[in-house]
């Protein structure tokens, strides 16, 4: 357990917006065993001039005990739990607190609510957090807000929650649990340009997704051994395949008819994602600073989502700004957020995936290249840090925080509606 000394005033910084607070983030993820997400990639930064403590997710809830993957996420869920709390070489602090994650059940709740806020206070004692800006990124967080001493309340929106295929709790419980923090919160972050559209909510700010630009533009010479026996071309996935994002008919078929090209899948894998082909191959979880060293051999980079699954058609996918970031060709499903983005090729069923593929293999162009980083380059995690800090301190100071957000991956204006 750290002493209080270690954790005590914040560096103060006169030319960062926000400096010597504490933060209290609970997160929609898991910092040991997640890639980052856009709360981690702002955090750390964030982290330089504030304190900081990151809560690893708390669910949403299981998936059914019959669902292939349920082992899997308990096995996953224990060993985040045993570092309970940890300091990361960011700088920040992580926790994994200990609670019952089911949620339709009010007894629970009530035991869950004890067992967290008991955790998170002595924590928060030990860690000298007092009156924190607290920031939720995942709705099962709404009974516990209230109970922190928060200065501050905000809410990030970064998905369709109630739409949430991989946990059994209802979405009417999910609902309920997002209208509260909106209700609450000082400001909701939507982290997707069409959630941020179609939300109601008067205090709503558009947090666009960014990129580590300078990590995936500037490739390493080296490729790693996993896949540079594999032979090309390669169309690559990078990013968790879970059951319920994937078109698995569409690879399937791919696969089969031009056998000559081979996928290669990065990341974890859902036990209900099956696909076996001598020309599909799973690399498994790479971490993330070796990531960049994999694109050196993937020649067109895909996101091959289910098109009816209402769940993801709300993502905005940190993934394609990555690829974006490479220059290599991208084709992708039909995600809102990336309809007008330079140089995206956009697929709409199965003949014209392997059309757009073969057009990319072919006929790619480095101003094609070009436009593509180009969409990119300013959309740095070090831009958006800076963006989320004076965010933060113009709400702590009472300030109008209204802004139009421009345009990044060359799509069109949207205003925030914060009045």
């Amino acid at each position: 357990m750290p002493v209080g000394e270690e954790f005590t005033a914040g560096p103060e910084s006169v030319d960062y917006p926000l400096s010597g607070q504490s933060i209290v983030c609970f997160a929609g993820e898991d910092w040991w065993y997640h890639h980052p997400h856009s709360k981690n990639h702002i955090l750390k930064r964030l982290a330089k001039h504030n304190r900081v403590l990151f809560v690893n997710s708390i669910t949403m809830g299981l998936p059914s005990i019959g669902n292939p993957d349920f082992f899997q996420k308990i096995r996953r869920k224990l060993r985040s739990y045993l570092r309970w709390l940890r300091k990361a070489p960011e700088g920040l602090w992580v926790m994994t607190p200990i609670n019952v994650p089911l949620y339709g059940s009010p007894a629970v709740r009530a035991l869950n609510r004890l067992l967290l806020v008991l955790q998170l206070r002595l924590v928060m004692f030990v860690l000298n957090l007092r009156h924190p800006i607290v920031w939720v990124a995942i709705p099962t967080a709404a009974d516990l807000v209230g109970s922190l001493g928060g200065k501050l309340l905000v809410y990030q929106v970064s998905d369709k929650y109630d739409f949430n295929e991989d946990s059994a709790l209802s979405r009417a419980v999910i609902r309920n649990m997002d209208v509260h923090l909106k209700e609450r919160a000082a400001v909701v972050m939507y982290s997707g340009r069409k959630l941020y559209e179609e939300a109601e909510t008067r205090h709503r700010y558009f947090l666009e997704q960014a990129v580590d630009y300078e990590r995936f533009a500037n490739l390493p010479p080296e490729t790693p051994a996993d896949i540079a026996t594999i032979p090309r071309p390669v169309l690559g996935y990078v990013g968790a395949a879970d059951w319920y994002t994937m078109d698995v008919p569409l690879i399937e078929h791919v696969a089969r008819v031009r056998p000559d090209w081979h996928w290669v899948f990065i990341g974890s894998k859902s036990n209900l994602v099956q696909l076996s082909a001598p020309n599909i191959h799973f690399l498994g979880p790479k971490p993330y600073a070796e990531l960049s060293r994999y694109y050196n051999h993937i020649d067109v980079c895909v996101l091959p989502w289910d098109q009816k699954n209402v769940f993801t058609n709300y993502g905005s996918a940190i993934k394609v700004r990555e690829y974006l970031a490479t220059g290599k060709p991208v084709v992708i499903s039909p995600l809102y957020e990336y309809l007008h983005t330079p140089g995206v090729r956009i697929y709409r069923s199965i003949d014209e995936f392997i059309l757009l593929v073969a057009e990319a293999l072919a006929c790619d162009t480095p101003h094609d290249r070009q436009s593509r980083q180009d969409a990119v380059r300013g959309c740095t995690w070090d831009v958006r840090a800076r963006e989320v800090a004076s965010l933060f301190r113009r709400l702590l100071d009472g300030q109008d925080v209204a802004k139009a957000v421009l345009p990044c991956a060359g799509q069109r204006q949207i205003r925030s509606s914060l009045e």
